[in-house]
């Protein structure tokens, strides 16, 4: 998480240029494109998924308590953080559109919206989970091959046609492939195996990387930047999953040496702190950024002569930093007031499946539309009504128990 607030933090530059306070998308160069295939660590994300639901449907399995009651257990978690940040994003855009600048105002909250697709892609691993570990149990690696011919299909697809807009389709393979990886590891794989052939696992990953950009004209960036817009995160190439499972591997690697085992229990009791922020700091860090950039830019405006020290990246990156560590536990405190508390017994199954969809249906809209509520954006403000409806119907399922 802490490189993914770098990154976006470093993602535009801001200058100051004949007075004036520019915003410009940052080209960092072809050193920078290197680096990015260490510091892309997205792929990670799904692994940790696939693992924790390992983790909570055995758990889930041992109570013998319906599908519906999985779902509640761990999707509501969630309810808390997107609802109080769905909100506050809708205020502030509709505020905007109201006060004169519409347009701007659907446009940008369109943009910001773009960190959701996250969240989507994990709510819908995390619908299927149980049966993504019931045939990873019962079927073993094989479930893993159609997904990765899925993700090759995809990407051969986007060469024969020269349509970009097909590459999204891999969210549906790649993904969901690092999932499975993540149970897979859970159930013994990667870090069962011997050293030896998962250093040779590992050189054979990034040797076939490096024979995807060269050889067949993959983008030579792991993350977009302004001079490369097309790279392979987003939406994914066949050239990240090898990523992810290289880091996979890496795992492996890092747990055979022991490392968390040697953390001092203060520093362990800081991981879980920080793992348990990491959604809210990923949903707030974007607007921490807004917030840190636009003090510096004002400060830039009353004090010229001080622009190269008040915009230099390193200092927007140690502010946006101490900003993120010290305002998103403070929200973390209201959020966690808007987790409903289950009820005793089970909840009804059709209104939590009902609930459930309307709510990933509704992440899912306010990442393509934004959240605007104004007559000039009438898809936004289906997008917010539709989360807002979903939310509560799966708030009500957990609430309002057969117990």
């Amino acid at each position: 998480m802490l490189i993914v607030v770098i990154f976006h933090t470093l993602l535009w530059q801001i200058l100051f240029v004949d007075g004036q306070i520019q915003i410009v998308p940052w080209a960092p160069g072809p050193v920078w494109w290197a680096i990015s295939w260490i510091c892309t660590i997205i792929p990670v994300f799904f692994v940790a998924a696939g693992y924790s639901n390992a983790v909570v449907v055995d758990t889930w399995r041992a109570t013998s308590d319906a599908y519906a009651g999985f779902l509640t257990l761990r999707g509501t978690k969630l309810l808390g953080p997107l609802t109080l940040f769905v909100l506050v994003f809708t205020t502030i855009g509709s505020l905007a559109a109201w006060l004169g600048w519409p347009e701007q105002a659907a446009a940008l909250s369109r943009q910001f919206a773009q960190l959701l697709w996250f969240l989507v892609t994990y709510l819908l691993l995390l619908a299927a989970a149980p049966l993504a570990v019931w045939v990873h149990d019962h079927w073993g690696g094989w479930i893993m091959l159609p997904l990765l011919a899925g993700v090759i299909a995809v990407d051969v697809a986007v060469r024969l046609t020269g349509n970009l807009e097909l590459q999204w389709v891999n969210l549906l393979f790649a993904w969901p492939l690092a999932h499975q990886w993540g149970i897979a590891y859970h159930r013994g794989w990667f870090r069962g195996w011997r050293v030896s052939p998962l250093l040779g696992l590992l050189t054979a990953g990034a040797a076939l990387i490096a024979v995807l950009v060269i050889g067949f004209g993959y983008p030579a960036a792991a993350v977009a930047w302004a001079d490369i817009p097309v790279a392979n995160l987003l939406p994914p190439t066949l050239v990240i999953v090898v990523l992810g499972w290289c880091q996979t591997v890496v795992l492996a690697l890092l747990e055979k040496a022991g490392t968390a085992d040697r953390l001092r229990e203060r520093t362990a009791r800081g991981v879980r702190l920080a793992n348990a922020l990491l959604l809210s700091v990923y949903l707030w860090h974007i607007p921490v950024i807004v917030m840190v950039g636009g003090i510096l830019a004002g400060l830039t405006l009353l004090w010229p002569a001080g622009s190269a020290v008040l915009l230099n990246p390193l200092l927007l990156v140690i502010l946006v930093l101490a900003a993120v560590t010290g305002i998103v536990p403070l929200i973390a405190r209201v959020e966690v007031r808007l987790i409903p508390t289950p009820g005793p017994g089970s909840p009804s199954t059709p209104l939590t499946l009902i609930g459930f969809a309307a709510f990933v249906v509704g992440i899912w809209a306010v990442w393509q539309f934004g959240a605007v509520l104004a007559p000039i954006d009438p898809a936004g403000a289906t997008a917010v009504m539709t989360y807002l409806v979903g939310a509560g119907l799966l708030w009500r399922a957990t609430t309002r128990t057969s117990g």
